[in-house]
């Protein structure tokens, strides 16, 4: 809709300036400064602000519309608060997704609104050289424009993410939403890592010579497309999209993906024009990626966006906070920045074969927080050790909030004991992280097809419950290399359909038992058994997880009074709660668990509640 309360205050259109020959060597009329309001007006939904303004073309050089004029919006609440600058970006001709347009008038900033009610907005295109990169470079006021819309509660409900609020971190272990309140686990798919390796967006990147024959048509995917959900360019993006679909059906609520890889392993996924562009982005290939993020967040899934992958960690400005850098995360920031539920990953294996400076590190972290207005969770993924990063950036450590892991066992046997490592570590510095294991295992199997490992015993029980026990905040699952669909040629989620099964049996037991895992804590030496984890409120719930339910287990309860009940839930299978062969326990010392009431040689998560009276 067109904002009808846009009020012009500077409209200082160049002309003759922006009549310059770019390279492209064509120049159209400029747009008329005009303010155009579209989105649903809801709370948490996307309101997007376009402003009609200089012509420019994606190859231009002088200027270069995304380093040399640069657009920002502040939005304020009718109260005071909030108040967001969020950066905008060239959009081209405002549907470059449809038209593969290079070229156009329209600039764009997008708001996820917090609050209900009347919102201003001060929009400013400017001009200079470096001026979108560089913090001191002089700028001219080309455009400014102010203006208000109204916001009214959102009519989302369910899995939609507009119906929970953005998702924040709150100084704890788990991310919680600011709508609902609610706190968050995930579980999804960490592979493929090329996932948007995609044939159907824009771009030579498909016939450029850089490893083409990975890219992907998702193409087992199609069929979980369903009609009414988005496309473009007459049906392209529906494999991608069913892709989501599937993942979603399947409960699970997160995905992860590079957002460049240029020297990488697949080299297929950047949002530059050309493979060598670092100064010019593809409008339409962008605009087809936010088509594919907003249907996820519709469909509840958590977007974890991996900046760099390892072999690129020093690709832009050498690994400094230059301005090659800049452009990126600033472009990433406000093309994709609105989504409600995301994560902004500094680097995979940053430090793994690639010398990073510690302040080289706390500069990148240091962008995004100055630069996201909605202060994301943002992470690091383990090629060093990363302790350098840990505690309070105005106490020596750093803007991150959580930390990406990565193991090396193929039995993931190590994702308890290194969740636990750094969740403990990040106490002691003063800040607590949000730690989700996003690779466990090892890069040669890790999580292999199912036909492989029908029973995905040592991936349940290591991985997905050694990181929850030990207070994490949920996996994401690699596909080693060395096995079919791995994680740069997989096509077809369905070849790990048992994982994504017991991966929702996990998240519904945490959310059907209305378990406050936010608040709770490992403490292991309170059961008395070769192998299991223990994760407890004092006075309010103690989970006992046994990998082996059939060997003798004692929980230390004595520092609880009264009775306290004892019910076991399948980790396998789920279902309900079951009675075994100890319903009730007392408080005050060690008492024994006993069996759950079948399959005692397998693993089981003992639920301890008070009794009520």
């Amino acid at each position: 809709m067109k904002q009808p309360h846009c009020t012009l205050l500077l409209c200082l259109i160049a002309t003759a300036a922006m009549a310059n020959p770019s390279q492209t060597g064509e120049h159209q009329p400029d747009g008329d400064g005009s303010i155009e309001v579209s989105g649903e007006l809801k709370q948490w939904h996307k309101v997007t602000l376009t402003l009609d303004g200089p012509y420019a073309h994606e190859m231009d050089t002088d200027p270069n519309p995304f380093t040399d004029l640069v657009l920002e919006a502040v939005f304020t609440h009718e109260s005071g608060s909030p108040s967001y600058t969020v950066p905008g970006y060239f959009a081209a001709d405002g549907d470059a997704a449809e038209t593969s347009a290079q070229s156009g008038t329209k600039w764009r900033a997008h708001l996820s609104p917090d609050k209900t009610g009347k919102w201003t907005y001060e929009v400013t295109l400017a001009a200079g050289s470096n001026a979108a990169v560089d913090a001191n470079a002089e700028r001219t006021v080309r455009h400014q424009v102010t203006g208000d819309f109204r916001v009214t509660e959102s009519d989302k409900s369910g899995r939609n993410l507009r119906a929970k609020g953005r998702l924040t971190y709150v100084g704890k272990h788990h991310l919680r939403f600011a709508g609902s309140g609610e706190y968050f686990l995930k579980a999804g798919a960490d592979a493929p890592e090329n996932f948007l390796a995609y044939a159907g967006f824009d771009g030579d990147f498909k016939t450029d010579g850089h490893k083409d024959q990975l890219v992907k048509t998702w193409g087992p995917h199609e069929r979980d497309w369903k009609e009414g959900d988005p496309n473009w360019q007459n049906g392209k993006g529906k494999g991608i999209i069913g892709a989501v679909n599937y993942l979603a059906s399947e409960g699970m609520n997160v995905f992860s993906f590079l957002t460049l890889n240029i020297i990488g392993d697949d080299r297929n996924v950047f949002p530059y024009t050309t493979y060598d562009a670092r100064e010019h982005l593809d409008c339409s290939r962008l605009d087809q990626w936010e088509i594919l993020f907003q249907h996820a967040a519709q469909k509840g899934m958590y977007l974890h966006f991996k900046t760099l992958e390892a072999e690129n960690t020093l690709l832009l400005d050498g690994g400094k906070m230059g301005p090659q850098r800049a452009l990126y995360y600033r472009e990433l920031i406000a093309r994709f920045g609105h989504h409600l539920a995301l994560n902004w990953n500094l680097g995979e294996e940053v430090g793994y074969k690639n010398k990073v400076e510690t302040q080289d590190k706390k500069d990148w972290a240091a962008y995004f927080a100055k630069h996201d207005p909605y202060h994301h969770h943002m992470v690091i993924h383990n090629g060093n050790n990363h302790y350098d990063m840990l505690g309070p950036a105005d106490r020596g450590g750093s803007h991150l909030t959580g930390f990406s892991l990565q193991t090396n066992r193929p039995d993931f046997s190590r994702v308890h004991a290194a969740t636990l490592n750094y969740l403990r570590r990040s106490v002691k510095a003063g800040k607590p992280w949000v730690v989700a294991c996003d690779e466990p295992g090892d890069a040669q199997h890790s999580l292999v097809p199912d036909d492989e490992d029908p029973t995905r015993n040592h991936a349940r029980q290591n991985a997905l419950w050694g990181n929850l026990m030990a207070g994490g905040a949920g996996v994401e699952w690699y596909f080693g290399y060395k096995h079919p669909h791995s994680d740069l040629t997989c096509q077809d989620y369905r070849t790990r359909a048992k994982m994504w099964k017991q991966s929702r049996i996990a998240l519904e037991f945490f959310r059907d038992h209305e378990i406050p895992f936010w608040d709770m804590t490992n403490k292991n030496a309170l059961v008395s058994h070769e192998d299991a984890y223990c994760l407890y409120q004092k006075n309010t719930v103690y989970l006992v997880f046994l990998k082996n339910a059939s060997k003798k287990a004692t929980l230390d309860l004595s520092g609880e009074s009264g009775d306290w009940t004892l019910q076991w839930y399948d980790p396998r299978e789920g279902g309900a709660l079951q009675d075994g062969s100890v319903k009730s326990l007392e408080g005050g010392g060690k008492t024994a668990l006993g069996h759950p009431s079948s399959e005692q040689d397998l693993d089981w998560v003992a639920l301890v509640l008070p009794a009520r009276g």
